[in-house]
């Protein structure tokens, strides 16, 4: 009997068609004809043809070293190198038979480039947004050298809503938070005022006055000094009128 008969038959016994042995072993079907006909020329040498020989035995669960001696018999045995012989026991794949990848693999694959574009498309986006706002900084209008702004209120000296009561307030000894208003509820001041600054406030009838560092500072009504209105970093409330 033949190896290609001995295929032929062990096929039979299995309860397999050629299409059934084709599906287990990833063999064409007209390969598999043509080595049951004892034909291998077009198996690809004999070491891929004894490879084929081995699977067959092994998918239709017959003697696979009895397999091998009839094709050694009948086709004569090659001198074959260690590549060979790690391609015949399946240690290495043949050069024709290309690795199947996982579905998963791709998936993950995918997702892991699309978040390296993410990130670039991120870092892209915020550099052309820094440089936007940089040439619009850069752009924009400065204050001439030649320009004086007009003086803020703590860059006034007096401040008056008529001439009845007048209030110095000098910080003499530290800064404070101040705020000034008249009789009518008008404010005349708000504001910080830095120490060694001096302000002269009038009104027509009486000056509220709320002092947020009472012993840094010194008060003069209607040209007299007055006692000292608190200790430091009190908070001092005091009003005065025309006759204080």
């Amino acid at each position: 009997m033949t190896i290609g008969s001995s295929i032929a038959k062990a096929r039979a016994n299995a309860g397999l068609s050629i299409d059934d042995l084709s599906a287990k072993t990833n063999l064409r079907s007209t390969l598999l004809r043509e080595m049951e006909e004892d034909n291998f020329v077009n198996c690809g040498g004999q070491t891929y043809a004894r490879g084929h020989v081995r699977n067959i035995a092994i998918a239709l669960k017959a003697d696979a070293k009895e397999f091998l001696r009839l094709f050694d018999e009948e086709q004569g045995v090659e001198k074959r190198t260690m590549r060979d012989l790690l391609i015949e026991n399946s240690v290495m794949h043949q050069p024709s038979e290309t690795s199947k990848v996982s579905w998963k693999a791709l998936i993950a694959i995918s997702l892991i480039l699309l978040g390296v574009v993410g990130l670039v498309q991120i870092i892209v986006s915020n550099t052309q947004s820094g440089k936007v706002a940089s040439s619009q900084t850069s752009a924009s209008p400065t204050t001439s050298a030649t320009q004086i702004p007009e003086p803020t209120p703590s860059e006034q000296s007096t401040f008056t809503t008529g001439k009845g009561v007048e209030v110095v307030i000098a910080t003499t000894r530290a800064k404070t938070w101040l705020f000034v208003s008249d009789a009518s509820g008008r404010t005349l001041f708000s504001g910080q005022l830095a120490q060694g600054v001096s302000k002269i406030f009038s009104s027509e009838t009486r000056l509220d006055l709320k002092v947020g560092n009472a012993g840094g500072v010194d008060v003069v009504v209607n040209g007299k000094k007055v006692e000292p209105i608190g200790s430091d970093r009190q908070v001092v409330s005091v009003s005065y009128g025309v006759d204080s």
